[in-house]
């Protein structure tokens, strides 16, 4: 196989291969044709360090740091942007790949693949705009939290024959933030998922304009209730006007209008920041809370209890917010049973830091940007204080229990942690190597350890030559307990003013108990 055969069969680049064609889809059974080349080719360790992507040339496990008893293997290499994975009943392991949001992303399909038990890789289906982020499986139906557009959606497709149909389309997006969930409750069986904020700050700010909200200049933050605003708002050069133009945006409301002091904005069911349940075919909908900055992981315990991950303020920016921790809730109201919450929990955004101080404390004043003043006159009850803090910007994304003595760690979380965007979000410097790694949660204690992560701290595209770990946006026990697949998103580099983010070099790994049965 040539350069350029190999160029198009790698992981995702296969993938576009069956788009260019028209081929969106894979009948049950079928393969990807450029995907058995690409598995043939890079089947040994010295096939994954003579990879065609150039930025991650190198896939080699040997780079990683692996506890002691357990061993580390890449099963596909090439992924496009990957955000989530769900295994299905037959055991095969189905992969969002996110697509292009952002204008630092090469275009590329959002869609889900299957990868079978057998190792044959196909194509479920495909998403528009914006793609799968979260996916949840029960009796033969995939469900997915898929983002795009001013409304971000809930859709379930047909496991056998593809069949795709929108089941909630009513979660206000447009802007930065991502989906959370969907996960299925082992105690009521419903749908448990979230939606993050579109601004990153609670006022929609000229970055994320340029960078989103352009596409949907309406776009903005919706509460869960009734909320009475004091009137401040952020001052912020235009990006749709020529230098010296600047705009003036309240809390609440699109870019460009401000609010009024003492001015009531209505709270909705379908807000963001927000988390809902409701019954498989998406009825009965419940918000159970809201508050929630970047709530993208979702995961229950064997005892039936929700824990959410969530992700700090930052620090740049006309309210910024410095040394906000990253956090893990426990969501109280999903114990209640169905349809008996009268009042949703409040989390704290866009007025509270993780660790249950004001944004504007003096603890939280940022090393630049201007610092933040309140937004809620009468803000709700906090619902604090978190289960679990982490340091800020480690990028905690998403997440599941160990169910197995055969793993190990049986009650623990085992949590993806995507890695910092310093010196993007902050300048300091000890938040340059945070994250990078699966990390290993005691939500009883709060206690957080390394679990994986690589031999030399940060990416492997840190070190010239290193193979290990870039970006982990998933971790997932597979069906017996036995080994944990670990999501990589690829090579996805943060500089002082922008991001660039690289198609083809997503990973997908297993980490495995030795001795356990593969």
């Amino acid at each position: 196989m040539n350069r350029r055969q190999m160029m198009i069969a790698a992981g995702a680049g296969a993938a576009a291969l069956a788009w260019s064609e028209g081929h969106s889809t894979a009948a049950a059974g079928e393969e990807l044709e450029a995907w058995k080349a690409i598995r043939a080719s890079t089947g040994t360790r010295e096939g994954l360090r003579k990879l065609p992507t150039t930025v991650r040339p190198i896939v080699d496990p040997a780079d990683v740091m692996v506890p002691d008893g357990y061993e580390l293997e890449a099963l596909v290499v090439g992924l496009s942007f990957p955000t989530c994975m769900e295994f299905g009943d037959d055991g095969t392991l189905y992969i969002g790949e996110g697509g292009s949001t952002w204008p630092t992303r090469p275009a590329l399909p959002p869609r889900i693949l299957s990868l079978t038990p057998g190792g044959k890789l196909g194509v479920l289906g495909v998403e528009s705009f914006g793609g799968p982020r979260g996916m949840a499986f029960k009796d033969g139906a995939l469900y997915v939290m898929a983002k795009g557009g001013y409304k971000t959606r809930l859709v379930k497709f047909d496991a056998k024959t593809g069949k795709r149909s929108i089941l909630i389309e009513e979660f206000p997006d447009g802007g930065w933030h991502e989906p959370g969930g969907p996960v299925i409750s082992p105690k009521d069986g419903m749908l448990y998922f979230a939606q993050g904020s579109v601004s990153l700050y609670g006022a929609v700010d000229p970055e994320g304009f340029t960078v989103d909200i352009a596409k949907h200049p309406k776009a903005c933050d919706v509460p869960g209730e009734d909320v009475t605003l004091t009137g401040n708002n952020v001052w912020s050069r235009n990006p749709t006007r020529s230098f010296p133009y600047y705009a003036e945006t309240g809390p609440f409301k699109p870019y460009g209008v401000p609010s009024k002091k003492g001015e009531v904005i209505k709270g909705e069911k379908f807000c963001n920041s927000g988390l809902w349940r409701s019954k498989l075919d998406g009825s009965d909908v419940e918000l159970l809370a809201w508050g929630l900055r970047n709530p993208y992981g979702l995961a229950f315990n064997e005892a039936g209890e929700l824990y959410v991950s969530d992700n700090d303020f930052e620090e740049k920016g006309d309210r910024a917010v410095g040394e906000d921790p990253d956090r893990i809730w426990k969501i109280k109201n999903a114990t209640k049973p169905p349809g008996s919450v009268t009042k949703p929990e409040w989390f704290g955004f866009p007025d509270i830091a993780g660790d249950g101080l004001p944004v504007w404390h003096e603890k939280h004043r940022p090393n630049r940007g201007q610092p933040a003043q309140p937004f809620l006159e009468n803000p709700p009850e906090w619902a604090g204080p978190a289960a679990v803090l982490i340091p800020p910007h480690t990028c905690e994304c998403r997440m599941d229990f160990s169910r197995s003595d055969a793993f190990g760690h049986r009650g623990e979380l085992f949590l993806a942690q995507f890695g910092t965007y310093a010196p993007l979000n902050t300048t300091r410097e000890e938040a340059l190597n945070r994250g990078f790694q699966v990390a290993r949660v005691n939500v009883k204690t709060g206690a957080v350890e390394p679990f994986l992560r690589n031999i030399k701290p940060g990416p492997a595209s840190y070190h010239p030559g290193a193979g290990g770990l870039e970006r982990p946006v998933d971790c997932k026990f597979s069906p017996d307990g036995k080994s944990l697949y670990v999501l990589d998103f690829g090579v996805n580099k943060a500089m002082r003013e922008t991001v660039s983010v690289f198609g083809h070099t997503g990973v997908l790994w297993r980490l495995t108990r030795k001795g356990a049965n593969s």
